[in-house]
């Protein structure tokens, strides 16, 4: 019997009133989306949660039950609203305090006169964490347990990113091959169905766009074993064919 390699399932939880509210558009979610892809990751789900302690905690223990590693993003910066820590240290029930290694990682930029209340904010740590390294403007991030805690700014979540890959489990990498039907989605619908009964075990997927010569389709076939992956593609092409015939 062959071995069914371990899907490894992570989760996205985006904090912040800002996005909620529209001010801030959301781009860390597909970044994530499509850098876990390349690990052989599969993100499941994401999530978008107001500045309240209570909507995190929630957030996050559910997630963290449910998936190999959730990677949550805002709320980790000197100001008032920035309570993403404190909720984390609730969620996990440890403390939290001013983290020796984060302070001196904020005294590696700025001098012991611009470390300001609300600059020492983002050295407060829950307990037992592990720091996420931050080359940019050196205020870390965190993980506890399976759970990465990172900051907002798109530049920085993404050298974040860059530094936990390394720790990361990794799986087989979903391979994935686009088809140009030349039909209307609702042309194929049917004939699609049939493909995708035939092979349960590749995800295949349609996606209408429209260009210059009006409405059309791509049919999307993915798959980790690349034998099953061309012979769905090819059982697409050909119901794509007899369409046209």
């Amino acid at each position: 019997m062959t071995e069914t390699p371990e899907t490894i399932t992570a989760a996205v939880l985006a904090i912040g009133d800002e996005i909620l509210s529209g001010r801030t558009r959301d781009t860390n979610t597909g970044y994530i989306a499509t850098f876990l892809t390349n690990l052989g990751i599969d993100l499941k789900e994401a999530r978008t949660v107001a500045d309240d302690e209570e909507a995190i905690v929630e957030a996050v223990n559910a997630l963290r039950s449910r998936y190999t590693y959730v990677f949550t993003t805002g709320g980790i910066g000197p100001t008032h609203d920035d309570i993403t820590a404190d909720a984390m240290a609730r969620a996990f029930g440890v403390g939290i305090d001013h983290d020796p290694r984060a302070v001196a990682m904020l005294k590696e930029r700025f001098p012991d006169t611009e470390l300001t209340e609300g600059r020492m904010r983002m050295a407060r740590i829950p307990d037992g964490a592990d720091l996420i390294a931050n080359k940019l403007s050196k205020a870390p991030g965190f993980r506890l347990g399976n759970v990465h805690v990172m900051a907002g700014v798109p530049s920085i979540m993404q050298a974040m990113m860059d530094e936990i890959a390394p720790t990361l489990r990794t799986g087989v990498v979903m391979l994935s091959e686009s088809i140009r039907a030349d039909a209307k989605e609702g042309d194929i619908a049917v004939p699609l169905r049939d493909v995708q009964k035939a092979f349960p075990e590749v995800a295949i997927g349609s996606y209408p766009f429209s260009d210059e010569k009006g409405f059309n389709t791509n049919v999307v076939v993915r798959s980790r074993d690349e034998a099953r992956l061309a012979e769905a593609a090819e059982a697409v092409r050909v119901m794509l064919a007899e369409l046209k015939r």
